[in-house]
């Protein structure tokens, strides 16, 4: 839990920025990997993700600035100069990133989303190990013996218990990869491994939600990622059993 592990000179290694970092190349390698593997193009996958992270960190910065907007009219550089980002910002974007991309270079979209979702659980889970280690993102004060107390100058509240919500979301994200990459060796409908990953997300995240306690913008009485977490789930169910919920007329010639 010391965000600043190491300086090499004038520059600070940050143990939030090196976790991103590894997320991102754990899941550049499993994602061109299991490209080779099916015969798809690797140098696509590489180019969907450098796109991907460029403008999935622009989305997760700018969902960031929509929660805070009132502070940042306030203090616009203040919120554009934090370390507060928004993970639903950085999907949203970043699959539309790929869709543009896959349209414009004629590819599957479908296909590369099978592909590339578990790779991007894994990166969060990394991520969310980098969230801890900053201290960001932390839970509600707890008794509990697995509470953790983080140390002064992290982001989370010194000196007292809390949940350990970061550590939550990464063995949720490590455990949806697993589950899409064994999903993915039974499914026959493409489209069918990404769809998963937004149910099983888009559940996991409303859920935990409810066990933090640092600020994150609400809608109603949910917080701003619980609210985007039911209409993920809600579109997933949708696309994963669209063809039971809207059946193909079949036609007959007489």
């Amino acid at each position: 839990m010391k965000n600043e592990l190491f300086s090499i000179g004038p520059f600070t290694i940050h143990g939030y920025g090196l976790m991103i970092a590894l997320g991102i190349l754990a899941c550049i390698a499993m994602g061109m990997y299991r490209a080779r593997k099916r015969n798809m193009s690797d140098e696509a996958v590489l180019d969907i993700a450098i796109f991907g992270v460029l403008f999935g960190f622009l989305g997760a910065k700018l969902l960031y600035v929509i929660v805070e907007f009132p502070r940042f009219l306030e203090h616009p550089m203040s919120v554009l100069g934090s370390e507060g980002f928004v993970v639903y910002g950085g999907i949203i974007t970043g699959v539309i990133t790929a869709i543009l991309y896959c349209k414009r270079k004629h590819l599957s979209f479908l296909e590369y989303f099978d592909l590339l979702m578990p790779s991007v659980a894994l990166a969060q889970g990394f991520g969310r190990i980098g969230c801890f280690i900053a201290g960001c993102c932390y839970g509600r004060e707890t008794d509990a013996f697995w509470g953790v107390t983080f140390p002064e100058g992290s982001l989370a509240p010194s000196g007292v218990k809390l949940i350990p919500t970061q550590l939550l979301s990464s063995a949720g994200d490590f455990l949806i990869m697993f589950v899409l990459l064994l999903y993915s060796k039974h499914s026959k409908k493409t489209g069918n491994v990404g769809f998963l990953y937004m149910l099983l997300y888009g559940i996991g995240r409303f859920f935990v939600e409810f066990l933090r306690s640092d600020d994150r913008g609400t809608v109603g009485m949910f917080s701003t990622s619980q609210f985007i977490s039911i209409g993920i789930i809600l579109l997933a169910l949708l696309l994963f059993f669209k063809d039971k919920i809207f059946p193909k007329k079949i036609t007959t010639e007489e």
